[in-house]
């Protein structure tokens, strides 16, 4: 058990003491390195980590994850103990939005469990029509140039990572992957059922494309607000970007009173 915690969950800067836990979901084709070090950010009663899924980093040699539902219970199983411990926010980019909401969803309807906060950034909400367009582009048939050009626009990928065949290829399958089990998200909101109570708050790039957020709304009981930064898709790996996050983030959990 203890081991697939390691495996699956990145935590540099270990604060065995700390009141509240951040776990961090990075976007598709990412692995940890970038949130895994925002935990040097943060004072000392936050104590940060970012998931890692397999085909990436160390688990390089596992095979993908097949489907959300699979990567939703590995998550999960590895982390019940730990979140049951102590209070927990997610904080999600992109397609790691769409998993931190998966894993908040089944930890409320299977034990209970919700985060205090779910940080949200440059993504649709799950049951809006702006989302539909992500589940039917066809991975199969897009071109392997085709997927790349779409990482370069995106950005965030450093470009000297670009000049090696072997991080290309190895990117654009990881990015392949990830899309298909975004594919596999299903969420329908029923009538008047609200799954959260939790607070949310999203975040966009100001030259992202704009993600429907305010469907948000319609998930939680809790407040939710919106901050768009200056950037685009990846706004938040720039540093004066990182402060404001990890400060407003700081704030929230402060706040939270818990």
């Amino acid at each position: 058990f203890f081991l697939g915690m390691e495996k699956l969950v990145v935590c540099p800067y270990k604060r065995p003491n700390a009141l509240y836990r951040l776990i961090c979901f990075p976007w598709a084709g990412g692995g940890t390195s970038q949130l895994a070090q925002w935990g040097k950010l943060f004072s000392s009663s936050v104590e940060v980590s970012s998931v890692r899924l397999p085909g990436r980093e160390s688990r390089r040699k596992e095979p993908f994850a097949k489907d959300m539902a699979t990567v939703v219970n590995e998550i999960t199983s590895a982390l019940l103990k730990e979140l049951q411990e102590k209070p927990f926010a997610f904080f999600g980019h992109s397609f790691g939005s769409y998993i931190s909401f998966a894993v908040a969803l089944h930890l409320k309807e299977k034990y209970g469990l919700e985060p205090f906060h779910l940080f949200l950034s440059g993504a649709h909400a799950p049951h809006s029509e702006a989302f539909l367009p992500i589940k039917t582009v066809s991975i199969s048939d897009t071109k392997d140039e085709d997927i790349l050009k779409y990482i370069e626009i995106l950005g965030g990928t450093p470009s000297e990572l670009l000049q090696s065949e072997d991080i290309k290829q190895q990117l654009i399958l990881t990015f392949r992957e990830d899309l298909r089990v975004l594919q596999t998200l299903s969420f329908e909101k029923a009538e008047r059922n609200i799954p959260f109570s939790c607070d949310i708050t999203c975040f966009n790039g100001s030259e992202d494309k704009s993600h429907d957020v305010k469907a948000w709304h319609d998930l939680t009981s809790g407040d939710i607000s919106f901050y768009e930064l200056p950037g685009g898709h990846f706004y938040l790996l720039e540093p004066s970007n990182e402060i404001f996050l990890t400060k407003h983030i700081t704030k929230c959990i402060e706040n939270a009173g818990l």
